[in-house]
């Protein structure tokens, strides 16, 4: 099976490389390359991608913004940030936005590829100075070690089992395998399961789960 990819890059060589890297390794199909995200409903209806590659800086609609769009319109294809930027403002927002993982432009070919599968199969790829500035953000906002608000968030047990497993780095094709449920069934959970915590991408959600003691 091959991993459907969509590259978001104004940036028309490394755009180019990426699309030859891709098509050019077994496993991999780059289905589309965009130079901006102001047409991203149509983008994604065209390359219709299990994993989309953002850049943030691009003329528009950044990826930050984009990732939020790409969570309302294919919450289950996978966002890879990939960037210059590592500051720990726009690395927490993209992945509350809804990105899955955060990479630097300067990885090398094969730990891009790697980084793909990662998230394609429901990990969370970053490059060690990205998750060394993700701790440090926790730890200087608090953001792990709140208060619990003490709400029923009304979820159900099998919402529970989801969302925990969620939180284990699952996809929804490996949590309706375990769970003995159909594939569209986990998403229709994981819909109701955003919907009630209040948030809107996988991240936000493993995020407030664990603030309020949910996994």
């Amino acid at each position: 099976m091959e991993i459907r990819i969509a590259i978001f890059e104004d940036n028309k060589l490394v755009r180019d490389a990426l699309e030859a890297i891709l098509n050019g390794t077994p496993g991999f199909k780059c289905t589309g390359t965009f130079s901006d995200c102001n047409s991203i409903e149509r983008d994604l209806r065209k390359s219709e991608p299990d994993v989309i590659m953002m850049d943030i800086e691009m003329p528009g609609i950044n990826g930050i913004e984009a990732s939020k769009k790409i969570t309302q319109l294919r919450p289950f294809s996978k966002v890879l940030i990939q960037t210059v930027f590592n500051d720990s403002d726009k690395i927490f927002n993209a992945l509350c936005a809804g990105a899955s993982g955060y990479i630097l432009k300067t990885e090398s070919p094969s730990r891009q590829l790697e980084a793909i599968s990662e998230v394609f199969n429901g990990g969370a790829p970053m490059s060690p100075a990205i998750a060394k500035k993700v701790m440090q953000f926790f730890q200087s906002k608090n953001v792990i070690l709140v208060a619990p608000e003490n709400i029923d968030f009304q979820l159900s047990e099998r919402e529970k089992n989801i969302l925990t497993l969620m939180e284990q780095g699952y996809n929804c094709k490996t949590i309706a395998e375990q769970s003995f449920i159909s594939y569209e069934t986990v998403r229709t959970h994981v819909k109701h399961i955003y919907k009630k915590l209040h948030v809107a991408s996988k991240a936000e959600a493993i995020l407030k789960a664990k603030q309020q003691g949910l996994v």
